[in-house]
């Protein structure tokens, strides 16, 4: 006989699951991977469009609109008795919605321990605790051996164009900033803060990061932002290394280890 697990998510909100979930819904794509990875891929029933890894079995499940507008007739033939999402990447009303029908356990993410938290949590509540506790062992192992830069060096990380926006504070990406030795200059301000030119220049960074995601930044966009700040070093990085908080951790230290010692030989 299976007793109830009880559950609190990172929101504060408690769930009672009468057995383990055998119809997994997941709402957010770094999400979407670990469910994976902890070897649930029989038991996920849908994902949203935006789930792109792993790439061949993402394609194989329904797909239940975006991160920030579900098709709820959908959710509703897919009978799920459990849904992960995420306080930032879903939308509250939405998540409402669902939670007076389903079990929904979210997730709410600043910081590595919190996206280690939200491993650990996600394990019990699947009965993939020993795996769970294997990748969080990895993970652990990869960033302890990530040698940031010092000193630290002015940094601002954009995610958007047309506004241009930053990266503020109060997010996992300014946490793994700080882990790289990268000094945002806009953490000052919260969240992602629309960005202007003139603050830009007055900000004056030494280096300036493109995010491929969400906006899709390309080599041919460093030339705009080189003109605004001249003297600048400009990469495009890779914004799952930087924002995903799943099992994508598991590959984020080697990558941004080469992006520090790229900036450091520059320097």
């Amino acid at each position: 006989m299976n007793l109830p697990i009880i559950s609190k998510d990172q929101m504060g909100h408690s769930l009672v699951l009468e057995q383990l979930p055998q119809r997994i819904l997941s709402l957010v794509p770094s999400q979407t991977e670990l469910l994976f990875d902890l070897g649930l891929g029989d038991r996920i029933v849908g994902v949203t469009k935006f789930c792109i890894h792993p790439k061949e079995q993402v394609k194989q499940k329904p797909k239940i609109g975006g991160t920030k507008n579900f098709k709820f007739d959908v959710i509703d033939q897919l009978q799920p008795d459990l849904i992960i999402g995420n306080k930032e990447e879903n939308y509250q009303e939405g998540i409402e919605q669902l939670q007076q029908k389903y079990n929904v356990w979210m997730s709410d993410i600043y910081t590595l321990d919190d996206a280690l938290e939200m491993l650990r949590q996600v394990g019990q509540l699947t009965g993939t605790e020993a795996k769970a506790a294997e990748l969080e062992q990895s993970i652990k192992a990869g960033f302890e051996q990530l040698k940031p830069l010092q000193p630290s060096i002015k940094t601002a990380y954009f995610i958007w164009r047309k506004p241009y926006m930053a990266v503020g504070t109060n997010n996992i990406i300014d946490h793994m900033l700080q882990r790289c030795g990268l000094d945002n200059v806009f953490g000052h301000l919260s969240r992602y803060p629309e960005i202007t030119a003139e603050q830009l220049q007055q900000a004056n960074p030494q280096l300036i990061l493109l995010s491929s995601e969400p906006y899709p930044f390309k080599e041919k966009h460093i030339q705009e932002f080189q003109e605004i700040c001249p003297q600048a070093s400009i990469k495009v990085v890779d914004g799952e290394m930087f924002s995903w908080y799943g099992s994508r951790l598991l590959q984020a230290p080697a990558y941004l280890q080469q992006v520090i010692d790229e900036v450091r030989q520059e320097a």
